[in-house]
């Protein structure tokens, strides 16, 4: 009996690969085990680089706020010690935004911690 072979489904999941690979340079859009050995590492780079990314914008709000607060006398930590000994639930994402943007809104949040 002769070797029966899934040549089309073979086939579709090769194209699928090759599909995703589009636009890379060189050998690795279109040959198969090139392309799929760059795929599946682009995977792992995208899955590793979604947590530190969170971790990027955690460390630049926490730039902009000391930035911010330096202008009126305090450090960082000093400001974020405030901040939660008078229970002002605000996250670092908005006290950035406010450092930056709004300066006004800021600066009264640092005067309410302030006294």
């Amino acid at each position: 009996m002769p070797r029966s072979v899934n040549a089309v489904a073979s086939r579709a999941r090769r194209k699928k690969i090759l599909k995703l690979t589009r636009g890379y340079f060189g050998r690795r859009n279109n040959v198969w085990t090139v392309a799929k050995n760059t795929w599946e590492k682009g995977q792992q780079f995208a899955y590793r680089d979604r947590r530190a990314k969170k971790r990027n914008f955690r460390n630049l709000w926490i730039i902009r706020i000391n930035a911010g607060v330096r202008q009126f006398g305090l450090s960082y930590s000093a400001f974020m010690g405030l901040i939660h000994k008078n229970n002002i639930e605000i996250n670092r994402k908005t006290l950035a935004d406010l450092a930056m943007n709004n300066p006004e809104a800021f600066k009264a949040v640092v005067e309410k911690v302030k006294k």
